[in-house]
């Protein structure tokens, strides 16, 4: 199987390109750098370029058939989408569709979705399954909402099938630290709670305390980024066989507060972790918790690495020994 990934330099696009190629499946990367980093690349193929790009996809598509396409390439701060959603209208849904279009043009028959939990919005139940419905609060959900129903109507037009992920928050590293979670700026709560527990940053603030959680701080669901890159191959692998498009949330079903999430790393590391507390942050939603019935029973996926406690030690290691 010749699989194109988008993105695959970066955070998440990074484990899965190590995930599939460990299942069998020739990997080409393609990535502009902006985010990604080469040496999360190892030795698999890397053109580097963006995927908006059309006189490249148009070249990289003729050179190789490509049976799939996993799209990551995407701006993801909440905050970045509210305060430039210029920015991310242009990288997130038109980009996207310069690439839908490449993949159809050259008889691409499948698409996998980087999309995201902040397609729903504020939450009406918990835990969010797949059929809630989307009201996205913060231009980077809306550019992801957009994306799905995009591939929906391709699907319908020209029978591009597709998988669409919406992930509750992506955490921890690979086990054995040779890729990690990179950002620059880095926005992740849990990198920035370790790093600022082994005095890399300031103080930690803490945006809002006045939430009706149990602490008053946000409640997020996070999921161990190898747990994700599994999911993605099982995900790819099930609409092939299947001939159907499908969506599923990813997450653990447990929620935790960012006060808890800093107690929680205290523990892990023996180290205290400075913070202080502040206002809310706009985009941002009280709680969201993922239903993952539909992943479990579906694709027989297993998040067996995203207990709160497995997640933290690989970032910790991970920030003890990155090399990028």
């Amino acid at each position: 199987m010749n699989v194109l990934i988008t993105g695959g330099a970066g955070y998440i696009g990074s484990h899965c390109s190590r995930y599939f190629r460990a299942q069998g499946v020739d990997v080409t990367i393609l990535d502009d750098l902006s985010e990604g980093h080469r040496e999360a690349v190892g030795d698999a193929r890397l053109v580097v370029g963006d995927c908006g790009d059309g006189e490249l996809l148009s070249r990289l598509f003729a050179e190789k058939t490509y049976d799939a396409v996993v799209h990551f390439a995407a701006f993801t701060s909440v905050g970045e989408s509210v305060a430039e959603p210029r920015k991310y209208f242009h990288n997130n849904v038109e980009n996207m569709l310069t690439l839908m279009n490449a993949a159809v043009d050259h008889g691409v028959g499948y698409f996998v979705f980087s999309s995201s939990a902040a397609v729903f919005g504020e939450p009406a139940e918990l835990p969010i399954r797949e059929d809630h419905p989307q009201r996205p609060i913060n231009p980077y959900g809306e550019t992801k909402m957009i994306g799905e129903r995009m591939l929906a109507d391709y699907e319908r037009a020209y029978g591009l099938h597709s998988c669409s992920f919406r992930y509750f928050n992506a955490a921890g590293d690979a086990e054995d630290s040779a890729i990690g979670e990179s950002h620059q700026p880095e926005t992740h709560l849990i990198p920035l709670v370790i790093q600022a527990a082994l005095g890399k940053r300031p103080p930690l603030t803490v945006f809002g305390t006045d939430y009706d959680t149990r602490d008053g701080s946000c409640i997020r669901d996070y999921v161990h980024v190898e747990d994700l890159a599994s999911a993605h191959y099982l995900g790819l692998r099930y609409i092939m066989e299947h001939g159907t498009s499908e969506q599923f949330n990813l997450g653990s079903e447990t929620g935790f507060t960012v006060l808890e999430i800093i107690q929680a790393v205290e523990k892990v590391t023996g180290l205290p972790v400075p913070y202080s507390l502040g206002a809310r942050r706009a985009g941002d939603p009280a709680v969201l918790v993922a239903g993952n019935a539909k992943a479990k029973d579906l694709l027989g996926w297993d998040p067996k690495k995203s207990d709160l406690e497995t997640i933290l030690r690989d970032a910790y290691h991970w920030e003890l020994k990155r090399t990028y």
